[in-house]
């Protein structure tokens, strides 16, 4: 049996058994609501995996994608569509925007491009805020309370986290996959092989973006309110950078399984940390680039390798230059 084979089965069986959590437990809302934001944040962290790990483009500006994603769920919803019919336009709103942004900020490189996207995210947040008869302002704005109940939420989170998955993983073993990852390790060198690295760093932008503007439209929904400095925050920017670091950059399962250490661990530092989280959160980035970059995943490879055996500096193997009996 082909070994993506063997992975899907274990990953189809864990889905489903996450999938009969409202069914088993329907009263417990605390589980529910975890499970939700976690989904959540699984979705957009292999999402910003497809630029940032695949491609090695290391972006902080996501924010502006899940806030568009948002605003434009919001606006709409508003104006009397359905939540669920406004999550694809979410997404095709916060793709066209990264369509806009990419193409000059992705011809930059290295720290250069993480600067310009910094500047991106930053002005977005600006701008909603004082765009006050479209975003609501400083007051942001409030939305429909007719919500469906916890476990649809719960449920279309599973499925938007199974999507951004399945997408991952079928541009990874792809030929568009194999030049992202060409792109990283030598730019110049993918172009002198014919790799259109322009064309395909643009269109890992529109993907990853699409994906965490629909997480954008969902939230908001789930929220029921929508303001700049939450959904255009700094702080979700960041989050994603982490989530992948965490699990392991450039993986498939890397940014699922840094999501879920990542919830826990963001839960407790803004109860614990209100004022320095976001040090905190450079601390722990710092940690991770110096002591295990390849993260959780790259971790567990390495300890699941057998040791070779070392043979100490001078040693002979064994027989090799003996005295041979009289």
């Amino acid at each position: 049996m082909p070994r993506a084979r063997i992975a899907v089965v274990p990953a189809l069986v864990v889905g489903v058994m996450l999938a009969l959590v409202p069914v088993l437990a329907p009263r417990n809302i605390t589980l529910i609501n975890l499970g939700f934001l976690t989904f959540l944040f699984v979705a957009q962290g292999v999402a910003w995996n497809i630029l940032g790990g695949y491609a090695g483009y290391v972006s902080f500006g996501y924010a502006a994608f899940f806030g568009l994603g948002a605003y434009t769920t919001a606006l709409l919803w508003l104006g009397g569509w359905p939540p669920v019919l406004t999550y694809p336009v979410a997404g095709v709103i916060a793709a066209a925007f990264s369509l806009v942004v990419g193409v000059p900020t992705l011809r930059l490189v290295g720290p250069y491009f993480s600067i310009a996207t910094i500047g991106v995210g930053e002005a977005m947040r600006i701008l909603m805020l004082n765009l006050d008869r479209v975003t609501g302002g400083a007051s942001g704005l409030n939305l429909p309370t007719s919500v469906p109940s916890k476990s649809w939420f719960y449920l279309v989170a599973l499925l938007f986290a199974a999507a951004a998955i399945a997408a991952a993983a079928v541009i990874r073993r792809s030929q568009f996959g194999l030049g992202l990852l060409a792109l990283r390790m030598d730019l110049e060198a993918a172009e002198g092989l014919g790799v259109p690295t322009a064309l395909f760093k643009n269109l890992a932008h529109i993907v990853s973006a699409f994906i965490v503007g629909a997480c954008g439209g969902l939230y908001a929904t789930y929220l029921q309110y929508v303001h700049p400095d939450t959904v255009f925050s700094f702080t979700q920017s960041i989050s994603l950078v982490l989530i992948a670091l965490i699990g392991g950059i450039g993986t498939v399962w890397g940014p699922v399984v840094g999501a879920v250490v990542f919830y826990a661990v963001q839960d407790y530092l803004q109860t614990r940390y209100p004022t320095f989280h976001l040090l905190v959160y450079g601390a722990l980035l710092i940690v991770i680039l110096l002591f295990e970059p390849n993260g959780l995943v790259g971790l567990a490879a390495r300890l699941r390798r057998p040791r070779t055996p070392v043979t100490p500096a001078g040693a002979r193997p064994a027989g090799a230059g003996a005295e041979r009996p009289a």
